[in-house]
């Protein structure tokens, strides 16, 4: 059911915008969502499923190329377009719209050189795709490092004894890479590309570190199976390997010496996503508990005309619009700065994800019995949500990064 749309500035352009991209996900990806959940992580991701049918409709519609200016063929939207997009789709399914906001990380970080060369190898297939066969993934963590990778500015990211496991020697014209990352590649399994983050300088630790666009399609490259998880089932993540795999050197966009502002770069997009994300979880939740509690009878009165249901829908009200609100405000500020505050964008991340959980939570007890079946989507919308907390690194962590970041701030 629609909310009231607080900005009264927002344009007929994004207001048909979010319907259509509405009605594309509720009608669309959550009936799709909901099968895939049922299905083993093989299954979801063998040749002609329901998972590349879905993807391969979204790529028709061009909803791949969100943050593909358009200048090279992309959308080119602005920052409070993307937000609507990626919040609408999320409505649907949280895991259809990560995957497809990391099919897009080769293309995007091309964007950035937007040099010849990188506009013909990896914006226009990507751009002119429209099969979903041209697919990234994030390569970041990994089997020893999850959240600290993206822990710029702390103690330890310049401690030598802590590197990264993918790593990288120079011979000739290439690099050479050997190391692994983990099960939680969001595309791992299926992507063509990969945007991976490697270690080129160990005595430096983290912040030593380098991204390269590497073809997945090569020898010396192997992957896991896909992994099985409690939520964002639709959402294929798995191991990638490497074995004396080859990346030309221009293909290495980032090299030590901006390797942090980089890493810092990427987590104030990634983690103001995810806000956007997740506001669509929790809008989505609250609409269904809404609808069920004024069609369910208890006591011989409707759950939504008991004083208790009401309180609980208020405050699952208030999460959702101060999620969206704020995470509106961090995508819109940070997308239109350089550098951009990046603790605002982990502020958002991790604000809208445990709203997402509260919400769904609330949503769970408002449905009663039926919100553990699966008879209804709420109980899975709740395991998508608590996967949130975790994804694009853990909100504990996120909120020590961000606590350093405050302090350096007021102490340097």
């Amino acid at each position: 059911m629609p909310y009231t749309e607080l900005d009264l500035t927002l344009a007929e352009d994004h207001v048909a915008l979010k319907e259509a991209v509405h009605k594309f996900a509720v009608g669309v990806l959550r009936p799709a969502a909901i099968e895939l959940d049922k299905m083993t992580p093989e299954q979801v991701i063998a040749k002609d499923s329901l998972y590349w049918r879905c993807m391969k409709k979204m790529y028709e519609l061009n909803y791949h190329t969100v943050l593909i200016s358009d200048a090279y063929g992309g959308l080119g939207l602005d920052p409070l377009a993307t937000h609507i997009v990626w919040e609408e789709l999320a409505y649907g399914s949280a895991g259809f719209a990560v995957s497809l906001g990391c099919s897009c990380f080769n293309a995007f970080y091309a964007s950035m050189m937007a040099d010849d060369y990188m506009i013909e190898k990896f914006i226009v297939p990507f751009v002119e795709c429209r099969d979903a066969g041209v697919m990234s993934c994030w390569g970041i963590t990994e089997p020893d490092h999850g959240s600290d990778i993206l822990m710029s500015g702390t103690p330890h990211f310049r401690d030598p004894k802590v590197v990264q496991q993918v790593k990288v020697r120079r011979k000739g014209d290439d690099f050479i890479l050997n190391g692994q990352k983990s099960s939680w590649i969001s595309n791992g399994p299926i992507a063509s590309n990969v945007s991976l983050f490697v270690n080129l300088q160990p005595a430096m630790g983290m912040a030593g570190g380098g991204i390269c666009l590497v073809d997945l399609s090569q020898k010396g490259i192997s992957r896991g199976k896909p992994l099985n998880k409690m939520g964002q089932r639709e959402l294929p993540q798995g191991e990638i390997f490497f074995d004396n795999a080859v990346c030309p050197a221009r293909d290495m966009i980032i090299d030590q010496e901006s390797y942090e502002m980089m890493t810092d770069l990427t987590l104030a997009h990634a983690n103001a996503t995810m806000g956007a994300y997740f506001t669509g979880v929790a809008q989505a939740a609250y609409d269904l508990a809404l609808q069920y509690s004024t069609e369910r009878i208890q006591g011989g009165r409707r759950l939504c005309d008991h004083q208790s249901v009401q309180k609980k829908l208020f405050d699952m009200f208030v999460r959702t619009a101060t999620a969206r609100s704020f995470s509106r405000d961090a995508m819109k500020y940070n997308m239109n700065t350089t550098p951009p505050d990046v603790k605002y964008s982990i502020a958002s991340k991790v604000y809208c994800t445990q709203a997402a959980l509260d919400v769904t939570n609330d949503a769970v007890q408002i449905f009663g019995g039926y919100g553990l079946s699966k008879e209804f989507p709420i109980e899975k919308l709740f395991r998508d949500a608590r996967a949130g907390l975790i994804e694009d690194g853990s909100n504990d962590s996120l909120a020590l990064t961000a606590g350093n970041m405050i302090v350096r701030e007021v102490t340097q």
